[in-house]
């Protein structure tokens, strides 16, 4: 529909894990947790410095293309947190693990020790480590086990969230509802997507609906996470045929990326000018195209360069066959 198989920004969630969101934007890993710095003070083979050298080594090794190496290197690290009996540790070093090198297993693994111990099952850093899990089934195309994650996620999730409203300041700070409310965001926008891909449309459209509630109501219409969401919003809205609201969400989204200088406006801009492609206004579809793709030259982003090229290719084709 118009839409490039191409990064967004992640969502910003302080969980227990550590691990910033289910999908960290590239080069990033969420935020360390306390007592695991990922510079050490000295290159000593014990203690965290030597887990943090482990996942220095196994990151270096997975860039190159050494996907063996890595995994055996992201497996050390993890058991070399559990002989010290380091809780965040284990979690922060299982939480650093990709999807195909060995994830399914490591996540599993991080669910049995925190469930084990006194975590409990609606405890943030599980539900987003369940996430994780449900990601990794809808990756695979098993269909039941990423919607049995999802669904456990987002209904745990609205749960707590229904327990936690009216507790006091003392009791639960603002900021740990907030994390909860955007855990719950992350939730539903990464199961919208996985909707979306199996086009299941409407439902798609109701995860959208409600993510975007959620991280307007916390983060605010201008964040960027906000503006991807309504982006994303629209484009649900083209490919069910519904051209004049898509369009509306879509133009919002524009502006809002131009003004905030959105980090990645000509993704925001190639969606907006598909819709106007399916809406046939083709003259103005060429003018954000041409936007769009200078943008995407001038921060180097390739394969947004490539994409944008193709549209407009079949942009002309359509424009061509209309006369």
């Amino acid at each position: 529909h118009g839409r490039p198989a191409l990064r967004w920004p992640s969502w910003e969630v302080r969980g227990a894990a550590g691990t910033g969101g289910a999908e960290p934007a590239p080069g990033t890993h969420g935020a360390v947790p306390a007592g695991l710095s990922l510079f050490p003070r000295d290159a000593e083979e014990d203690g965290e410095d030597a887990i943090v050298l482990l996942l220095k080594r196994a990151k270096l090794s997975a860039m190159k293309g050494e996907l063996a190496e890595a995994e055996q290197l992201l497996h050390q690290a993890p058991r070399r947190a559990h002989q010290q009996e380091n809780r965040q540790a284990i979690i922060y070093t299982y939480s650093m693990v990709r999807a195909g090198l060995g994830a399914e297993k490591l996540y599993k693994a991080t669910m049995s020790y925190m469930l084990a111990g006194d975590t409990k099952e609606d405890d943030n850093a599980v539900l987003e480590v369940s996430l994780k899990l449900a990601s990794i089934y809808a990756a695979q195309k098993q269909h039941k086990l990423a919607v049995a994650g999802y669904q456990f996620c987002i209904l745990t999730l609205e749960e707590k969230i229904a327990k936690q409203k009216d507790l006091p300041e003392d009791v639960l700070s603002a900021e740990e509802k907030a994390n909860t409310q955007l855990l719950l965001g992350m939730s539903l926008d990464s199961y919208g997507r996985y909707l979306l891909n199996i086009n299941e449309l409407p439902a798609a459209q109701k995860m959208y609906e409600k993510a975007l509630q959620i991280s307007s109501d916390v983060q605010g219409e201008r964040h960027p996470q906000s503006v991807v969401l309504l982006s994303d919003l629209a484009m649900v809205l083209d490919a069910q045929g519904c051209y004049e609201e898509a369009l509306a969400y879509s133009r919002r989204a524009a502006e809002l990326a131009r003004d905030t200088q959105h980090p990645e406006e000509h993704m925001v801009l190639n969606n907006l000018a598909a819709i106007l492609m399916h809406k046939e206004d083709f003259l103005q579809a060429k003018q954000v195209y041409k936007e769009a793709l200078k943008q995407a030259q001038q921060k180097g982003d390739a394969a947004s360069v490539q994409h944008i090229q193709e549209e407009l290719a079949e942009l002309a084709k359509r424009r061509k066959g209309s006369k």
